[in-house]
């Protein structure tokens, strides 16, 4: 029997030393994505297909050349609620590694008892006994053939998918930060344009008035005149509250109380200006770049990694457990040779029958894969389509604007005419009403026109995935870990 036990020992010892070789369940390869060699848009509006500069994309606002806007993105960076939470769930995961680590050892436990027992006359003649013990114990479940490394795997990719996620949320909330701002910059803008609409149109109603009472003209223009004065007035309160919204906007997206912001955003200024060239690469240094790309790709390495864990399922477990310490029924003798004792034990177990629950169990985990993967091949659409969109409006956007500066240009110049020969008799009141509502209408296109062509510039830099720096150039399942680093 004692020769048996040694060979049972000696036998899970050797199946100790195979943990680590044998690993059920498929190894993960990354999926290679099928990414075009050139973007499909046609380059325009100053874009070209040179590499991207790495620290350029890290930090793209600073080609705005905008003081309040950089500090605006420090501000985000630093007290973002959103950006926050998903630091603590790359702590969360972290950590669920470090347990997912921790199974790959064994446990050990230490106890001290001491007791005292008095037995009854009838019983045991009143007889007192006292047992004192203090030891160590410990035990180990081999992983012969893989199921907790695979734990390991999964744990260490789910990881990485947080971090990934966490750099996700950090390229939109840049983007966030930069489009509600430039929308503020808008909004002063519109406001501007139409507080000197109406200065115009007071000017114009005052001519009709002076022309009315000297007798050359009717009532009608003096009332259409008023009309057109009121309907520009009653269009600033709009703009305001617009105007006010995005400031709170802005506030809270920099983690502070909405109307922080007001003082420093209180200065009209123009929206930013774009550089004259834009390097976006080429699609396949995009999906390099992505984070909801690379993420995807790392929630695909964890759910692979889970089907060898419910494979190992299929396969018998092996423990070695075992005790040493100190026994004694006096307490002076508790530390002397002879109270010494050990226990050593081996054990196996096997699942033989379970209604095929395990096979199930790896048939659902393998159909979460293929939805994995289904997730990041999607994943990779999506960032293609997003940035192919962005650069379409980006040049198209231009192109609009060219447009929109001559017809103000001319809408100026028509007005000013009209008014002139309305003065002098020439032409009815109509004509002035049409061309100062032509000028209103096109000075507000030009600057929703101006704002969209920056916004425009943002959504690209969002789309070519933006705002941090990556570690290295290799694709995020190339390295066991990766840190999320922002700029």
């Amino acid at each position: 029997m004692k020769r048996l036990f040694h060979l049972t020992i000696l036998l899970l010892s050797g199946l100790g030393g195979l943990a680590g070789c044998i690993r059920v369940g498929p190894d993960y390869a990354p999926p290679r994505a099928a990414a075009p060699a050139a973007w499909s848009s046609p380059a325009g509006g100053g874009v070209s297909a040179a590499p991207a500069d790495a620290d350029l994309l890290a930090r793209w606002w600073m080609v705005f050349e905008d003081p309040v806007l950089s500090d605006l993105i420090d501000r985000a960076r630093a007290g973002n609620l959103d950006l926050r939470q998903a630091e603590a769930r790359v702590r969360e995961a972290r950590a669920q590694r470090g347990m997912a680590r921790a199974g790959l050892f064994p446990s050990l436990g230490a106890s001290a008892s001491a007791s005292r027992a008095r037995s009854s006359e009838e019983a045991g003649g009143g007889a007192t006994s006292e047992f004192y013990a203090a030891g160590f114990d410990a035990s180990w479940e081999l992983d012969v053939f893989g199921g907790k490394r695979r734990s390991l795997e999964a744990a260490t990719a789910g990881w990485q998918a947080a971090e990934e996620s966490l750099r996700d949320v950090l390229v939109s909330l840049l983007a966030e930060v930069a489009l509600n701002y430039v929308e503020i910059r808008e909004y002063q803008e519109l406001v501007s344009i139409t507080e000197s609409n109406v200065l115009t149109r007071h000017e114009t109603h005052d001519i009709t008035r002076w022309r009315h009472e000297a007798g050359l003209t009717t009532q009608l223009d003096v009332d259409q005149a008023r009309l057109s004065l009121e309907q520009a007035r009653a269009q600033v309160p709009t703009l305001r509250v617009g105007l006010q919204q995005a400031k709170h906007r802005l506030a809270v997206l920099a983690g502070q109380p909405p109307g922080a912001l007001n003082a420093q955003l209180a200065q009209p200024q123009p929206v930013p200006g774009t550089p004259p060239e834009v390097a976006v690469g080429v699609p396949a240094d995009l999906l390099r770049r992505r984070p909801d790309v690379r993420r995807a790709e790392r929630a695909l390495a964890a759910q692979t990694a889970q089907i060898g864990v419910a494979k190992a399922a299929l396969y018998p477990s092996f423990s070695l457990l075992g005790s040493i310490g100190l026994e004694s029924l006096e307490s002076a003798s508790l530390f002397t040779a002879g109270a010494r004792a050990a226990q050593g034990a081996a054990k196996a177990a096997w699942t033989l029958f379970d209604g095929g629950s395990i096979r199930q169990n790896i048939r659902v985990q393998t159909a979460r894969q293929e939805e994995a993967l289904s997730a990041y091949e999607a994943a990779v659409l999506a960032a293609l389509r997003d940035v192919e969109d962005a650069l379409v409006a980006y040049a198209g956007e231009q192109i609009r604007q060219r447009s929109l500066a001559e017809a103000v240009s001319a809408g100026r110049s028509a007005f000013e005419l009209a008014r002139d020969q309305y003065s002098s008799g020439l032409v009815s009141f109509q004509a002035v009403l049409d061309t100062q509502q032509a000028l209103l209408s096109a000075q507000d296109q030009l600057a929703a026109s101006r704002a969209k062509v920056t916004s425009n510039l943002i959504r690209l830099y969002k789309g070519l995935g933006g705002g941090w720096t990556p570690v290295s150039a290799a694709p995020a399942a190339a390295a066991e870990t990766v840190s999320p680093t922002v700029p």
